[in-house]
């Protein structure tokens, strides 16, 4: 486990002392993770979402039917302000 690689992709800096702290813990993780790859899932329907109640029935999928564009003119009209074709939107820095 690199535990300073991801740091380094989390944009985190951290100290000698926090590596040597967090690579047995992220170790131990990750063994605790894989151990789902011994499950056998053979019979197993997949499923969709699973935050409803139990023996709750929903059907969260629809069918992928394409659909015509909204079009610019459509998606500005009710903008609460557009510049150019654009929608305009405070700086963010």
């Amino acid at each position: 486990m690199d535990v300073r690689k991801i740091a380094t992709l989390a944009h985190l800096e951290i100290t000698d002392e926090e590596v040597a702290l967090y690579t047995p813990q992220m170790a131990s993780i990750v063994a605790y993770v894989e151990q789902l790859n011994e499950l056998d899932t053979e019979n197993i329907e997949p499923m969709l979402g699973g935050l409803t109640a139990e023996g709750e029935a929903t059907d969260t999928r629809r069918a992928d039917v394409p659909h015509e564009s909204l079009g610019q003119k459509n998606a500005l009209k009710e903008a609460p302000s557009a510049v150019e074709g654009h929608f305009q939107v405070p700086k963010v820095l």
